[in-house]
């Protein structure tokens, strides 16, 4: 009988070991370098100038982070900064997880998810100037304003004449309220005039016609006449205050003929500017033009304003960022054990109960890391802030980024104090990074 011997396998040499380590670092060297010159000397620099003055001479301690909290920009920058962190990426990881979930039911995923996808592919500075655009105050440039002013003016109309206004000393009074009245009281049987001007001739509605004729009409014992006219004459000429031949009334506007009694009757001026109350009672009445002729045309919302502002630049920080977490949690999604759903299906749960009681668990990881990821980067958010918010309420958006930035070289020229901002800072995004990379590293075992 023959004994096979079996020899163990000698350990590598010591010097193939050592070469290989070398070998090793020499490669990383590059990187290590790189990383040290861009990422660490920065942060320590950054730190050792967090404790001197403006001037980077004079040692002050602790001063400049006593004054970051005691500055109400800072402090406006920090409140800013935390409903950026609170809000932005719980939106963010909510709208991912919707519509990953719901384009798996449409037939066209793939172009879907690309759509979605497009705007990580535009720079947050271009993306900047198109919110700019698209949040303009003017209907006529900003896109959401034009939006918000049709919707409005489909239900409540619009003033024809917000730049009308009577002449003085010819039988017309403002009153407080804007509106305008005769200075003397009429009766039944009476005919009255009401000359306005301030309306440009290109600026009337479509088919006026001119007043002559209507105001030369007799008003009969039970009504009052009258005409609204624009008392201006195209080329020249004409007197104030009387109906020439070449002036056009003023259709569409309303008129009121307010009784001693405070009984009001109401009608509108037809093309040629004429109105009549017909069937009056006898006694006084005032004849009135409302001030909602004359109200200023609806604007729409004040976008970047002091309090919406900062939802603003949310919103378009949204449009960027929602395909990112759409992609990494449909990948998430795509890995899912398609025999449990399919079981929870058999047993009679619908699509609510199994979205709620076995995706968004099983999910849970991957929400996690999209949600600390997007932590991270709202925290640093720049680009946007600055690029978005008009001049005037850049304070009211500021956050901590660019509040750093200010402070340092947009005008405060004090880098000891930017310097503790940006100490602040990175103290707050350490917790997130260190989090998700232990994350990483238990999913990986």
């Amino acid at each position: 009988m023959t004994a096979t011997v079996v020899k163990e396998a000698s350990p590598p040499a010591l010097g193939a070991v050592e070469r290989a380590r070398t070998i090793a670092v020499l490669f990383a060297f590059p990187a290590l370098l790189l990383l040290g010159a861009l990422v660490v000397y920065p942060v320590l620099f950054s730190i050792g100038r967090s404790f001197f003055d403006a001037s980077g001479t004079r040692f002050v301690g602790g001063d400049n982070y006593t004054e970051m909290f005691r500055d109400p920009a800072t402090l406006k920058a920090v409140r800013n900064t935390a409903i950026w962190v609170v809000v932005a990426p719980a939106l963010l990881t909510g709208l991912g997880l919707i519509l990953a979930v719901l384009v798996e039911k449409v037939r066209w995923a793939t172009a879907f998810k690309l759509l979605l996808f497009m705007p990580m592919a535009v720079s947050f500075l271009a993306a900047g100037i198109i919110f700019r655009l698209a949040y303009d105050e003017d209907p006529d440039k900003g896109v959401l304003n034009a939006a918000v002013v049709s919707v409005h003016d489909a239900f409540k109309g619009t003033s024809q004449y917000p730049t009308a206004r009577a002449r003085e000393g010819f039988g017309i009074t403002k009153g407080t309220d804007g509106s305008y009245r005769t200075n003397k009281a009429v009766s039944p049987g009476s005919s009255v005039a009401l000359g306005l001007v301030g309306v440009a001739p290109k600026d009337l509605p479509g088919g006026a016609e001119p007043a002559y004729a209507a105001a030369s009409r007799k008003a009969a014992a039970d009504e009052v006449r009258g005409v609204v006219y624009l008392d201006f004459t195209p080329g020249g000429g004409g007197k104030q205050g009387q109906v020439d031949r070449r002036e056009s009334g003023l259709p569409q506007m309303k008129v009121e003929a307010v009784g001693d009694d405070g009984r009001t009757a109401t009608t509108t001026t037809s093309s040629d500017g004429s109105f009549a109350f017909k069937g009056l009672d006898s006694g006084s009445y005032t004849v009135k033009l409302p001030a909602s002729n004359f109200a200023q045309p609806y604007d729409g919302v004040s976008w970047l304003g002091p309090a919406l502002v900062t939802p603003a630049i949310i919103g378009a920080y949204l449009w960027i960022w929602t395909g990112f977490a759409m992609v990494l949690i449909g990948a998430g999604l795509a890995t899912l054990p398609r025999d449990a759903l399919e079981a929870a299906r058999m047993d009679g749960a619908n699509e609510w109960q199994i979205f709620r009681r076995i995706t968004v668990p099983l999910l849970a990881p991957v929400l996690t890391v999209v949600f600390v990821t997007l932590v991270i980067n709202v925290m640093k958010v720049f680009d946007l802030v600055y690029i978005i918010a008009p001049g005037p309420v850049q304070e009211d958006a500021t956050v901590l980024a660019t509040q750093m930035w200010l402070v340092s070289f947009g005008g405060g020229n004090n880098q000891g104090l930017g310097s503790a901002l940006g100490v602040l800072l990175l103290l707050l995004v350490v917790p997130a990074m260190v989090f998700n990379v232990r994350r990483f590293r238990r999913s990986q075992r």
